[in-house]
């Protein structure tokens, strides 16, 4: 039986388990998906010897960036990026594990936003500066749509979120949110903006999903603004992920 998998720490609840879990079961797919905790991303090897039967992985936090060092190649997308989500993994004769590594988190965003844009977003900050928003950025730039990097602390290629100002807010009508703040349970917090900038003209975009409705999304709806959170955009990743899968070379 194919195993495919997924790497990161801590897991916790585990969308792409259930997913991949009922994907199986509904396609009548002869194969699993199990969680695999590494702590350090330096126990991939072991895992890849004592699991022969693993076909492919997902990359969650905190190894999207450090695991690259550890991959034999990288799709030109993941290059770009700088961030992989994604591994494929095939065998040689000998049974030696060979790894290429994707990123599906860029075709999710761009899928999931595209269909809400309109003619006056040509502008966006980003919120956070983690592997999630390595991909943003670059799909935001296929897109034609220049962004700003939003950091805790300002830096050469970020501003600090005091520098959000209600004036900068009326310049940039895409706001992504790629930060954990907000995400259960934590469920009264929201990332620190001038939220009484927003207009019906802007578009909202929180990466997290759990709750469905964040305040930062809550926020952004009071005033008008479309807003979206990030399930289908996980939902459209996954299914890219088993595409990747089973892509043939």
């Amino acid at each position: 039986m194919d195993k495919f998998g997924l790497i990161g720490y801590p897991l916790g609840h585990s969308f792409s388990k259930h997913f991949f879990s009922e994907k199986f079961a509904r396609e009548g797919i002869d194969a699993c998906y199990e969680n695999y905790e590494l702590e350090d991303i330096n126990q991939l090897g072991t895992l890849l010897e004592t699991e022969p039967e693993l076909r492919g992985l997902n990359v969650t936090i905190p190894h999207k960036q450090n695991i690259i060092p550890l991959l034999d190649s990288l799709s030109e997308r993941a290059q770009k990026i700088g961030a992989v989500n994604v591994v494929r993994v095939s065998r040689t004769k000998e049974g030696k594990a060979v790894l290429k590594g994707f990123n599906s988190d860029i075709i999710g965003f761009e899928e999931s936003i595209k269909p809400l844009l309109s003619p006056n977003h040509h502008k966006a900050l980003i919120l956070g500066t983690g592997g999630a928003s390595h991909a943003i950025r670059v799909a935001l730039t296929e897109l034609g749509i220049g962004w700003t990097l939003v950091s805790r602390r300002r830096g050469t290629e970020t501003i600090a979120y005091e520098d959000v100002t209600p004036e900068f807010m009326n310049e940039c009508e895409i706001i992504v949110n790629c930060t954990p703040v907000g995400m259960y349970p934590h469920i009264d917090e929201a990332p620190p903006i001038p939220y009484e900038a927003l207009t019906p003209r802007h578009l909202l975009y929180d990466l997290i999903y759990n709750p469905d409705t964040t305040l930062f999304l809550k926020r952004g709806a009071e005033h008008g603004a479309v807003v979206k959170n990030g399930l289908e955009m996980l939902h459209l990743q996954a299914e890219a992920s088993w595409e990747i899968w089973n892509r043939k070379k």
